[in-house]
């Protein structure tokens, strides 16, 4: 087998952050068509910033010239420091012939001197994907469905019903809309709800709950924003206690102001019972129409098994694009 030559860049190699952005491009095109690719600003902001301040180890295989196969590695240091959760790509042309296995084998590697002992990886569903897992002794642990929602096929009337719906069994909260960063007045508050997302299934995955600060989540709306994202988070506040019960986060794309992408929605576990998760769902819908109407679509993630959130989607218009499994071991 022709050497394979493994390359770690940081995101000043503009030419190899270039290479794996098309690489995983061309990828999502073979295995999950419905994404949308990234652009140039959102790929350079995951490689600097990653999802909320901590950046991933990017590596780029090639064989001769030739771009086969990439990864990014993520290191959590805020929780999860027992785990490498790996995003793994091989060039569609150049499946089967064990260059994503050699990369796979060097990152285990890397992963064991970072002192971890616990790796995740994800894919697509599909005989190859899961072919490739059992010979690399991963394990199934959970899967994620990709859902859509298309804007234009809601009927105004049915979402202004189920928000009415929704109002009526929330009737003590109201709605706070908060455009880009979270005031200064409210980050505290802020940061005990966006911890209810701890309380999402996470199946048989091996995972701590995640830490929350300030700083963290600063850094997540600074990483949206320099991606180009506008941000539009609704909050339900109740009325008599001031209390944060629940919150949804919808991110509109600058470049492709027609995409828009749903980040997280949770309630916390001391407001749940009052329909919060409808209402903030319809509720966006009903702001993004005023704020953004030339939205066509939104994408979002669930675990399979998260049957509540779910059901909320369901009746908001979302529809399956397709099903990614989240694979394990031990290393």
């Amino acid at each position: 087998m022709p050497t394979l030559v493994i390359h770690p860049f940081d995101p000043d190699d503009t030419q190899r952050a270039g290479t794996v952005r098309e690489l995983s491009n061309l990828a999502s095109a073979t295995d999950a068509p419905w994404e949308h690719p990234w652009t140039p600003e959102q790929f350079d902001t995951l490689l600097r910033r990653g999802w909320d301040g901590e950046p991933p180890t990017a590596y780029l295989a090639t064989v001769g010239d030739r771009p086969v196969a990439a990864a990014l590695m993520f290191l959590p240091e805020r929780d999860n420091r027992h785990l490498a959760w790996l995003w793994l790509i091989v060039h569609p042309q150049q499946r089967r012939r064990g260059y994503g296995s050699e990369l796979l084998e060097h990152l285990v590697r890397e992963a064991k001197a970072a002192g971890r002992r616990s790796l995740l990886v994800d894919g697509w569903e599909s005989e190859q994907t899961t072919a490739f897992a059992a010979r690399a002794g991963l394990e199934r642990k959970s899967q994620a469905v990709n859902r859509r929602q298309h804007l234009a096929e809601l009927d105004p009337a049915v979402v202004q019903g189920l928000y009415d719906e929704a109002a009526r069994a929330a009737a003590d909260y109201e709605l706070v809309r908060i455009e880009g960063h979270t005031p200064p007045e409210l980050v505290d508050a802020m940061v005990d709800l966006v911890a209810a997302i701890n309380d999402a299934p996470t199946d048989d995955l091996d995972v701590e709950d995640e830490v929350f600060t300030p700083e963290r989540l600063a850094a997540y709306e600074d990483a949206a924003q320099a991606s180009g994202a506008r941000l539009y988070r609704l909050v339900a506040r109740h009325r008599h206690t001031g209390e944060l019960g629940g919150h949804t986060v919808v991110a509109v794309e600058r470049a492709r102001p027609t995409v828009a992408h749903q980040h997280d929605t949770a309630v916390a576990r001391s407001h749940r019972g009052h329909r919060l998760g409808l209402l903030l769902k319809a509720g966006m819908v009903l702001w993004l129409a005023e704020a953004e109407p030339q939205v066509e679509t939104v994408d979002t993630w669930n675990a399979e098994s998260n049957d509540h959130m779910i059901a909320v989607n369901e009746r908001l218009g979302y529809r399956v694009l397709g099903r990614e499994i989240q694979f394990q071991k031990e290393i």
